[in-house]
């Protein structure tokens, strides 16, 4: 795939995202993914109501499935509806359901609301929350009101990564009201966070580790009295045939030179007992 078509699927998925986020409005939605399948597309919808997203004999999702086929050029969508578990640790719907109560009641009682929502996420056992409300809250001029509870990291890569942020928008009549939603999950192992472990704790840690190496011990044990009881196979070396050969004699020095006389041919044996027996 080339650059162009990786930032043309990107831009459509982020669309089809966003048009899913205002489409499902207090239904509790959380996230959406768009994974490409053999058989088309599939959209992923997490939600904390995911009856009101099927509808009545599953009108509103076939609707829906409708309207993005035909909207963004899709093949085959297939819409696949997963529950929340746990909404009150969930950013997006805590601002939505933030949002939802603000545009209900208005800006006066937008203090309770944010305690409520506050007092709802710790009490799911978050280590921490925040949330922002900014805008024209409660008079004329536009500020910013900061609820927080419990431990927030700010930076960092915890901050980055470990903290789930949400922004959403509440429409009132005095305007737009922004919404930042910080949750820090009960989950999260923090870097700084040491706990030294008790005698009763470390104790059946040892036991294990103890009976682990007899174990281990035992095994290699065995393994050496199963080789030693094995019959030692005898190397058989083979002898290279040695070739027959006349080795020559060391040369002496030239005082100590004495000439060799071959006594192997049967000739020049009595070639020379003749000479001695003629001569007196």
């Amino acid at each position: 795939m080339t650059h162009e078509k990786i930032l043309a699927q990107y831009i459509k998925e982020f669309e089809i995202k966003e048009y899913i986020k205002h489409h499902l409005k207090r239904v509790g939605y959380s996230t959406a993914k768009l994974v490409l399948t053999p058989l088309g597309e599939k959209i992923i919808i997490s939600a904390s109501r995911p009856g009101l997203i099927v509808g009545k004999r599953g009108q509103s999702i076939k609707q829906l499935t409708n309207t993005l086929k035909k909207k963004f050029n899709l093949e085959n969508p297939q819409i696949e509806i997963n529950e929340v578990t746990n909404p009150n640790l969930d950013p997006t719907i805590i601002g939505e359901r933030v949002a939802n109560s603000m545009e209900k009641f208005g800006s006066a009682r937008f203090k309770g609301i944010g305690h409520k929502a506050m007092e709802d996420v710790m009490g799911a056992g978050a280590l921490g929350v925040e949330i922002l409300i900014s805008g024209k809250i409660p008079s004329s001029r536009a500020k910013k009101w900061r609820f927080y509870q419990g431990y927030l990291k700010k930076s960092g890569d915890i901050a980055v990564n470990g903290v789930c942020v949400a922004y959403t928008a509440a429409e009132l009549k005095s305007g737009t009201v922004g919404i930042q939603v910080r949750i820090m999950p009960p989950d999260l192992v923090l870097p700084d966070d040491i706990r030294i472990k008790k005698k009763s704790e470390t104790a059946g840690v040892e036991q294990k580790k103890q009976e682990q190496a007899s174990q281990s011990q035992q095994a290699q044990s065995e393994t050496k009295s199963e080789e030693e009881a094995k019959p030692k196979q005898k190397k058989v070396r083979k002898e290279k045939k040695k070739e027959g050969y006349v080795e020559e004699p060391a040369a002496a020095d030239d005082s100590e030179k004495v000439d060799s006389v071959k006594t192997d041919d049967p000739v020049q044996t009595e070639d020379s007992e003749k000479k001695t027996s003629d001569n007196p």
